[in-house]
């Protein structure tokens, strides 16, 4: 039984092949992703151990606050370096400055872009094993910089030249002396600017006076244990420092970047996921068909003694030979797809990436074998189980019987889609601990079950949408071979159904929340022009006081609402809220539309604060509470004297502006909200605005459609990458449509033979496949379309009391999926159209 299982896989390739295939494209984005993790995960360790090989220790002060996520930096004093020369075991302690601000401009005026958002200020150490002086010499003199390679490279800087840098809001120039570079001809680690001056000069622009440091470099005698000495410098320095070997140091640093690259991988393990539930039909689809196709021959060893076991174990010894081959194609294809994938993001990320070499992890070789053969056994275990009940009778019939009760199907389709719709209710309500995987269990069974129940649907839609393309005898043939096997063609639009049904979803979720905040932004801002920039570190925009006094002077501007803005602050022992504050709050009060909530909120002098209701309300305080806010500058105690409502603007803590000036890190203005005389011209005024600002290169003047537009762009390119990324699974599913005709078009090989020698020409031929492809295509897009604006209006109907009111239909992207449905089947059918117009008709006439 064995041996007659191979010759039949051996006797039939191309069948192979094409179940092979949707194994294939199941692995590869699974193995693809675990590899790509784990390329960049070496790099990473890669590139933080290659800087901190040389570090021994290393002392900081214990940061107070956070950015991001981020401890901010506190200077330390220079009494600490003695301190900590005088530990047993310390050979040598050098204290350095390195902080995030020092802001390069370009040769036009206007800021350098970085990708990293580390701009770094430091004082030049001299030559070590990691940064050594390309061209040029160390700064010495005040006015003298040296610049690293990326930030001469990127700004056409060469040494000899001036250069501007913008320092906590004011631009200095100094002469560029020289540029340093890295090991392995470097230019950056990570695509940071690093602008170098001598000690004295690096203390006082960075930290704002002498005698103070960022971090000491400590290293310890030959001989001495570094755990040792570490353990006695966090003795002696007490909990307000810390003390970190390098290898922590580089742990610590690598960590944040491969937290963000993680997370990519968790989003293409997750879409993986979806690629593999397609996949499951796509196989589950082959192997019915194929199982059909040998009806005879399954008959046919029945009749001569062969038991159900052993039909059973022949199918399923094809599921494990497809299955294997199938996921060792899909692992080699993986690792490339990873390796590029990996290459790719090294070349986008600021500066590139030195990439580790290429590398496969065990993870991926198991999970491609286990989940690629467990997944096309799981498959094909159904059709095994139909074959094992073929009767020996049946090889004396010409096919399979295809008019089978969907019963069963219906009635498990409909338990499967009801789980699933409780679990997304329940999800949605907040129930449980992890409500989040109630609600991704909810779609997978609702998805499940709705493609059970397609073959309920499948005759009455397929015929209505089939009458579109009945106008011809091609036509109306395509339409009924179409629907002649109810569950083969429902599994097939399943799998196209998948794809577009969570691309669906997430375009219906995406649009209602970026028309939501789109319109509170809209009508909650009365500004027509507003002054801006992006935050790329700890240090915001800003908007330079002269340049404020002049914009505000400006004849056509009626009122300008200046705002300060201090990041990540620590609310009652609680880091991540933001604290505003405005130079005139009557203004600001009435260009920013601040509704009214409870207390009172039209004045605020020093020591009150006002919040919005969201921030109100999660931290539980209402008008008349007192407030904690630990502020760079210190901690104080406000008095809340009024909350608004809900607002899209400037949502956080306001402080009166005095109060900003004394405990804010950067009191300068951030932003600021321009409204103009009735008449003016926006255009006009705004140009007039940028010519103030040339001397203010963080910031630039935005209408208020620009500027709303620039606040929800992010949701432009959240939509734009699920959709390329979904594209994966359109075309597994699109590979199933062909697979499906091209084992359509073997099985039905006499069918065709007859119809071509009673007159149907080759292109009728081709007709008559191309509309069961797209009639299919079609089937399943409008699936997907109902299914997903089920889903996604649920979400959004959910999130109803988190502020998302507006509902918004993707009705101009659903429109294009329906057109990219016909283009579908339309490309699907080439392949098999082409071989069923080829058919020989007298051998087609006598094919068993």
């Amino acid at each position: 039984m064995i041996r007659a299982t191979f010759r039949s896989l051996l006797a039939r390739k191309l069948r192979l092949a094409l179940s092979g295939v949707a194994v294939i494209l199941a692995v590869t984005f699974i193995s693809g992703s675990l590899v790509l993790n784990d390329t960049l995960g070496r790099t990473f360790d890669n590139l933080f151990s290659n800087v901190y090989q040389y570090t021994d220790l290393e002392v900081a002060a214990k940061p107070s606050l956070e950015f991001q996520g981020i401890p901010v930096a506190q200077p330390l004093p220079e009494s600490v370096v003695d301190r900590v020369e005088g530990v047993s075991g310390v050979s040598k302690a050098v204290g350095y400055v390195a902080t995030n601000g020092a802001l390069v401009l370009g040769k036009d005026g206007k800021l350098l872009p970085n990708q990293s958002g580390t701009q770094l200020g430091a004082n030049w150490l001299g030559d070590d094993p990691v940064i050594r002086m390309r061209e040029g010499e160390a700064p010495r003199a005040d006015d003298e910089v040296a610049l690293n390679a990326q930030a001469a490279k990127d700004g056409d800087y060469k040494v000899g030249q001036t250069v501007v840098v913008r320092i906590k809001g004011e631009n200095r120039e100094f002469r560029i002396v020289g540029i340093a570079g890295y090991t392995g001809g470097r230019d950056s680690l990570g695509g940071e600017f690093m602008v170098f001056w001598n000690d004295a000069q690096a203390q006082r622009l960075m930290l704002g006076e002498t005698g103070l440091w960022s971090n000491i470099a400590v290293e310890v005698d030959d001989g001495a244990s570094v755990k040792a000495v570490q353990n006695d410098l966090k003795a002696t320095l007490g909990d307000t420092y810390t003390v970190e070997t390098g290898d922590e140091l580089a742990e610590k640093s690598s960590a944040p970047l491969k937290e963000i690259f993680n997370f990519i991988n968790y989003v293409l393990l997750g879409f993986a996921g979806v690629a593999l539930l397609v996949g499951v039909f796509l196989i589950l689809n082959t192997f019915s068909i194929i199982v059909a196709q040998r009806t005879r021959e399954l008959a046919l060893m029945r009749a001569i003694g062969a038991g159900r076991g052993q039909m059973i174990g022949s199918v399923m010894i094809e599921a494990v030979v497809v299955g294997l081959i199938g996921s060792a194609a899909g692992l080699l294809l993986g690792v490339g797809l990873g390796w590029v994938g990996a290459w790719g993001l090294g070349k986008l990320a600021a500066g590139g990436l030195e990439l580790a070499g290429l590398g496969v992890p065990a993870a991926a070789v198991v999970s491609s074998f286990v989940i690629g053969t467990t997944v096309t056994v799981l498959a094909a275990l159904l059709p095994a189980l139909r074959a094992a009940r073929i009767p020996p009778v049946a090889a004396m019939r010409d096919a399979a019987d295809t008019d089978r009760s969907i019963v069963g199907l219906t009635v498990a389709g409909g338990i499967v889609t009801a789980t699933g719709v409780a679990l997304l209710v329940l999800g949605l309500n907040g129930t449980g601990d992890e409500p989040i995987l109630l609600v991704l269990g909810g779609i997978l069974f609702g998805l499940i079950g709705v493609a059970l129940l397609t073959p309920l649907l499948c005759r009455p839609v397929v015929s209505a949408v089939g009458r579109i393309f009945s106008w011809s005898v091609p036509g109306k043939l395509g339409r009924r071979n179409s629907s002649r096997n109810p569950r083969r063609t429902a599994i097939t639009a399943a799998a196209v159904m998948i794809g577009i049904a969570l691309i669906t979803g997430v375009s219906t979720i995406v649009s209602s929340v970026s028309t939501t905040i789109d319109g509170a932004m809209d009508k909650q801002m009365r500004a027509d022009i507003i002054v801006a920039g992006t935050q790329t570190s700890e240090t915001p925009p800003i908007l330079d006081q002269p340049a404020y006094d002049k914009v505000r002077a400006l004849p056509d501007v009626r009122t300008a609402a200046a705002v300060s803005l201090e990041n990540f602050v620590e609310v009652e022992g609680e880091g991540g809220s933001r604290v505003w504050a405005y130079d005139d709050w009557a203004d600001a009060r009435e260009v920013l539309q601040m509704p009214t909530g409870t207390g009172d909120i039209t004045s605020l002098d020093r020591g009150e604060i006002i919040a919005d209701q969201e921030t109100a309300k999660a931290f539980d305080k209402k008008a008349g509470d007192r407030v904690t806010l630990a502020l760079p500058q210190g901690e104080r105690t406000f008095t809340l004297v009024g909350v608004t409502g809900r607002t899209e603007v400037n949502t956080g803590w306001i402080v009166n502006h005095d109060d900003a000036v004394e405990l804010f890190k950067t009191p300068q203005w951030t932003m600021a909200y321009l409204t103009l005389d009735d008449g003016a011209s926006v255009t006009a005024v705004k140009d007039q605005v940028d010519d103030v600002l040339a001397n203010s290169p963080e910031v630039s003047a935005q209408t208020r459609d620009e500027y709303i537009g620039s606040q929800t762009v992010i949701f432009d390119f959240l939509l734009g990458a699920v959709q390329v990324l979904l594209l994966v699974a359109i075309a597994i599913s699109v590979l199933g449509i062909i697979n499906t005709l091209v084992l359509s078009v073997l099985e039905r090989t006499r069918e065709l033979g007859m119809l071509r020698a009673i007159g149907l020409r080759r292109s009728q031929t081709m007709r008559m496949i191309t509309v069961e492809s797209v009639v299919i295509s079609l089937f399943g897009t409008i699936l997907g379309l109902g299914v997903g604006l089920g889903l996604g209006v649920a979400v959004v109907e959910a999130l109803k009391d988190d502020g998302i009111t507006s509902l918004t239909l993707p009705v101009g992207l659903m429109v294009v999926y329906l057109f990219a449905a016909v283009v579908i089947g339309v490309a699907a059918a080439v392949i098999p159209a082409v071989r069923a117009a080829r058919l020989n008709v007298l051998n087609a006439i006598a094919y068993e």
